[in-house]
């Protein structure tokens, strides 16, 4: 597994965990501490932003198009930003709304 396939996981984790801390701050839901919101945000970046890849650039090999672009670029695409911080906000709302309402 080469830098130009990792690349992209970790803007999905890094924007995935954005997108979670900012759903936990807006809900402000006491049942969760930081551990749950980075978790759920990375966990959900990851997938949100392969489920918008797919969608998106269906056909599209993700090495390829960071050779064509170059580097950096290729993985810092729409798919991998808005998908990442999507993926990582819903899923922390998701973990938020159960752990509360198990605590009730």
């Amino acid at each position: 597994m080469g830098m130009e396939s990792l690349l992209p996981i970790v803007v999905q984790i890094i924007t995935g965990i954005i997108g979670g801390q900012a759903v936990g701050a807006v809900l402000k839901q006491a049942a969760m501490t930081q551990l749950p919101k980075i978790l759920s945000g990375a966990i959900g970046g990851v997938a949100g932003g392969a489920l918008l890849n797919s969608l998106m650039g269906a056909g599209m090999d993700p090495a390829a198009m960071a050779d064509a672009v170059g580097g950096l670029g290729g993985s810092l695409n729409i798919p991998n930003i808005v998908g990442g911080a999507g993926g990582g906000a819903i899923l922390t709302a998701i973990v938020g709304a159960v752990m509360g309402a198990m605590k009730k």
